[in-house]
């Protein structure tokens, strides 16, 4: 794929030569050149530190509004003032803070967008850890606490198929309330936060730790099923992948929560935490890595046989990095071969062609500053430096922080959008303060370790940057990763300020200006990757459609290739779970098609039936009839619903998969939080939880499968049972009901 699309690093300036010119950012999209962005025919130019002007002209039609010019509207005095030979860096820094005072509502919590109000577990974890725990620490308390249920646990926001445990990213609140302390030192805040982390990482460990060592779940923040999934995943499908940001968001948060046990004084937890989030972390290193791409799967999907989605996904590996689950030589590694388009980093590469831009097709601003930070610390100095620029580009451009671009043409037309985009913001605000000028929030203090490419070196000035009972002025000169000197106060000190530090202080870094290694960037077009094959069984034959300009077929069984061919039809005669991919002529591969196994079935049916042939009605209010159902019928459940004991015979030992078929009318497929959770045993041994995630509003006619577990059987008769326990509570806590139909075994 690399040799077929990557494009003459000629294009990509090295832009140290070129920095007297007043060229900083050059690609064949753009170039930042002087206080000036050009694209093609379109331009923005700061006209001072306080203003922006852009030509810019949106795609015809679109909906969602267009700025063309900024200029700063709110009193931005009391916030640390940046002072650069730059004036287009110096107007996107205001312009960051602008926005920022016109995110906090009067009820002192941080708004999402321009277009979205309230608050947002992820989206406000995230700007928390980028910059405004530091910038907006009360808001951000507030804030945090808003996404704490009754129950004492973290909030998962509504989303795919009824929020957790499909979606199961929220633990991210653990690691932006760990920032908070640490900016603040504020113990009481760490006592207050300590038993929700707590209570919270117990539940995810019963419902979304895998036995291998991942996280079960969606991948964080991108929410929308089709547009990262194939079509075919059904949401419990999406339950039961494991997504590397997810994971590294667990590691991370169980981590915290070792360090807080530990600043408590419980030592026996901090240990068990700390073991915890290495064994996550060993298990992302163990399975998602790909020699052949020099990075991270995206995630693995299927049913009983999982396989790799080889996609690289940006921000999962940018936090590989930032929380230390790369080595540094992965780290290198990553940065040198995530894909990086003409406008910067995708959402996750390659894109899936029939699918609209939001996610897909994409680049969101403050996934491009975790990406810049990731490259700083990996020493990538050109990785940086344009990922700086994909941020910079649309700031200027559009005149405000806004949600996403399309990778094609670095456009707004994508599914949904927004200016004022409260993450994208703290992305700007972070490249500023954590790259140049290298601020890093420690429990104990601040530790100082600037990262300046060449390009952008100059003589920077921070001042009134308000840090617990201190008041702060920074300069930084020069250019490098390494610090000449370091003076406090005139003094030559070491970088690292300690948390006691009171009164007005000047800090005043000069760096080594010294040339970083080379690294390479993988520049590259906007790839998109075939379409899904669809396969079915004509007999003993897998039979699927023929896909538009493939180079051939991979065949797959139980996840395991098998055969290579340019026909659409193969010999299926041994039992197994079949798949196809698609592979075009550049070596890019397709989403492999859904699942489709022959292997004999034990079905056993719900005792106790709703003894209906034909239809039935729900009991739940609103009532509604039911139909599709197989057998006799069908066993609604409840959370105050008996056991549910399913009497089942196994002919022979073995390995068995497990599932349920349901349907659960209880809400759309792509919003709200009342997804159905159940514990399973098999003669009094707890196995496994299922999850029955919501497939339309009062839909109780579309019944699908739950997720899948595995588990060893004797020979002979045992007892299957359903049971909720209070571990099983989801986001909703009240509605946790769906309908089922059958008992699935296969063996493996």
């Amino acid at each position: 794929m690399k040799k077929a699309f990557i494009l003459s690093t000629a294009f990509f300036a090295a832009v140290g030569a070129n920095a007297q010119s007043g060229t900083i950012v050059q690609t064949p999209a753009y170039r930042w050149h002087g206080d000036t962005i050009t694209q093609g025919k379109y331009m923005a130019t700061a006209e001072g530190p306080h203003k922006i002007v852009s030509t810019y002209s949106a795609q015809p039609g679109y909906g969602f509004p267009i700025d063309s010019t900024w200029k700063l509207k709110n009193d931005i005095s009391s916030y640390p003032q940046l002072q650069t030979p730059n004036t287009l860096h110096t107007a996107i820094y205001n312009m960051g803070l602008d926005e920022m005072v016109n995110a906090v509502e009067p009820d002192t919590t941080l708004r999402t967008g321009k277009e979205w109000g309230g608050v947002w577990t992820r989206d406000v974890s995230y700007s928390i850890i980028l910059s405004m725990a530091y910038m907006q620490p009360e808001a951000a308390k507030i804030s945090l606490m808003k996404k704490v249920n009754p129950q004492g646990v973290i909030v998962q926001d509504t989303g795919s198929g009824g929020a957790w445990p499909v979606s199961s990213d929220r633990m991210i609140w653990a690691v932006a309330a760990y920032e908070l302390y640490k900016v603040t030192g504020d113990r009481k805040w760490l006592e207050y936060i300590y038993p929700i982390i707590k209570k919270s990482v117990d539940d995810d460990a019963l419902t979304v730790a895998s036995a291998d060592g991942l996280v079960k779940g969606e991948t964080s923040f991108i929410d929308w099923r089709e547009q990262s999934y194939p079509r075919w995943m059904q949401t419990a499908d999406i339950y039961q992948s494991e997504a590397l940001g997810t994971s590294i968001v667990h590691a991370q948060a169980l981590q915290v929560l070792a360090d807080i046990a530990a600043d408590l004084g419980k030592d026996k937890e901090a240990a068990d935490y700390a073991a915890r989030a290495a064994a996550v972390r060993k298990a992302v290193n163990e399975q998602l890595w790909l020699d052949d791409k020099g990075y991270y799967a995206m995630y693995n999907y299927g049913r009983t046989a999982p396989v790799f989605n080889p996609r690289a996904e940006t921000l999962g590996e940018a936090l590989a990095i930032l929380y230390d689950v790369a080595s540094p030589e992965r780290a290198r590694s990553i940065t040198e071969n995530n894909p990086t388009t003409p406008f910067g980093a995708a959402i996750f590469f390659p894109q899936i062609a029939d699918i609209p831009p939001y996610h897909n097709n994409s680049l969101w601003p403050w996934v491009a500053a975790y990406w810049a930070m990731a490259n700083a610390k990996a020493g990538n100095e050109q990785g940086t430096l344009e990922a700086i620029g994909s941020v910079f580009r649309p700031a200027a451009l559009f005149a405000t922080n806004k949600e996403n671009f399309v990778l094609d043409n670095g456009d707004i037309a994508t599914q949904l959008n927004s200016s004022n985009m409260l993450w994208c913001l703290a992305g700007n605000i972070a490249i500023t303060h954590k790259i140049l000028f290298g601020i890093n929030f420690e429990k104990n203090g601040l530790a100082f370790k600037p990262f300046v490419p060449k390009a952008l070196a100059a003589e920077r000035t921070l001042s009134n940057f308000k840090y617990r009972r201190a008041t702060l002025d920074i300069t930084v000169r020069g250019y490098g990763n390494e610090i000449k000197s370091f003076t406090l106060n005139g003094k030559e000190h070491k970088p690292f300020i300690p948390a006691d530090i009171k009164g007005n202080n000047k800090i005043v870094i000069t760096m080594a200006d010294n040339e970083l290694p080379a690294m390479a960037v993988n520049h590259t077009g906007n790839v998109k990757a075939p379409l899904t094959p669809i396969a079915w069984f004509e007999g003993t034959e897998l039979c699927w459609n023929p896909i538009e300009y493939i180079a051939k077929y991979i065949v797959l069984r139980d996840g395991k290739p098998v055969a290579e061919t340019r026909t659409t039809t193969f010999d299926a005669s041994i039992p197994g779970e079949y798949q196809v991919i698609g592979v075009s002529g550049d070596g890019v591969q397709s989403f492999a098609s859904e699942p489709r196994s022959n292997r004999p079935r034990i079905v056993a049916q719900m005792p106790g039936e709703v003894a209906e042939a034909v239809s039935a009605e729900i009991s739940y209010q609103p009532k509604a009839p039911v139909r599709g159902f197989r057998g006799a019928g069908f066993r609604e459940l409840d959370r105050s619903s008996a056991p549910v004991n399913i009497p089942v015979k196994v002919d022979a030992d073995g390995t068995y998969a497990l599932y349920f078929r349901y349907a659960n009318g209880n809400g759309p497929v792509n919003t709200e939080n009342k997804c159905a959770i159940r514990t399973v045993t098999v003669d009094g041994n707890r196995v496994g939880i299922i999850v029955m995630p919501q497939r339309g509003t009062a839909n109780w006619n579309d019944w699908g499968f739950s997720n899948v577990l595995q588990l060893p059987l004797t020979a002979g008769e045992h007892t299957v049972s359903i049971e909720f326990r209070p571990e099983n509570n989801n986001m909703n806590i009240n509605t946790n009901h769906a309908l089922v139909d059958e008992l699935v075994l296969e063996k493996l």
